[in-house]
C-alpha cells in the first residue's frame, strides 16, 4: 500500500523563468548556387521592388550568357540597373540618418537574414569612416558578395 501512495503522487512544475525570444533561421550555412534566372529575378526584385518580366528576364539571361564571366555579367547587370535611375533605393541622408535600420534592413533585403553584432559593428563603422560610401556602393558590395549568390 505504501508503494501504491507514493507512485500516485502529482508531480511538481518546475519553471524557470525563461523569457520568451524569437528565433529565426540561420541562412548563413547556404550550400546551393543560384542559377542565372534565380539571380537576375531575385536582383530585380531587391532593387525595384517588384518581379522582373518574363520578356526582361529572357533578354537579360541572354546578354548574361553572351558575355560569358559570370562575375564580369553580374556587374555589368548592377550597374546598368543602378544607371536607369528607377531603382527602389533609400537616399544617402536617410542611409547616414538611420544607420543601424539602414544596416538591419539592407541584410534581410539581400541575404534575408539578420547580421551578426559584428557585422553590423563594422558596416556601421565603415560607412561613419566613409563619407563617400553610397547606398549603390553599399547594395552592389552585397548583391555582387558571394553569399548573395547562394540560397
Amino acid at each position: 500500500m505504501m508503494l501504491l501512495a507514493a507512485a500516485c503522487t502529482k508531480k511538481e512544475r518546475i519553471s524557470y523563468g525563461l523569457l520568451d525570444q524569437e528565433l529565426y533561421e540561420d541562412k548563413t550555412l547556404k550550400t546551393k548556387n543560384k542559377n542565372e534566372s534565380e539571380y537576375i529575378s531575385i536582383l530585380y526584385t531587391n532593387l525595384y521592388q517588384k518581379p522582373i518580366s518574363p520578356n526582361e528576364l529572357y533578354k537579360t539571361q541572354n546578354v548574361v550568357y553572351s558575355i560569358g564571366d559570370r562575375t564580369l555579367a553580374y556587374e555589368m547587370l548592377l550597374s546598368n540597373y543602378f544607371n536607369q535611375g528607377t531603382v527602389q533605393i533609400p537616399s544617402n541622408n536617410n542611409m547616414r540618418g538611420r544607420l543601424d535600420s539602414f544596416v538591419l534592413d539592407t541584410y534581410k533585403r539581400f541575404y534575408l537574414r539578420y547580421p551578426s553584432e559584428a557585422e553590423k559593428t563594422w558596416f556601421r563603422n565603415y560607412i561613419q569612416a566613409n563619407p563617400d560610401a553610397s547606398v549603390e556602393m553599399v547594395y552592389t558590395a552585397f548583391a555582387a558578395s558571394d553569399e548573395y549568390s547562394f540560397y
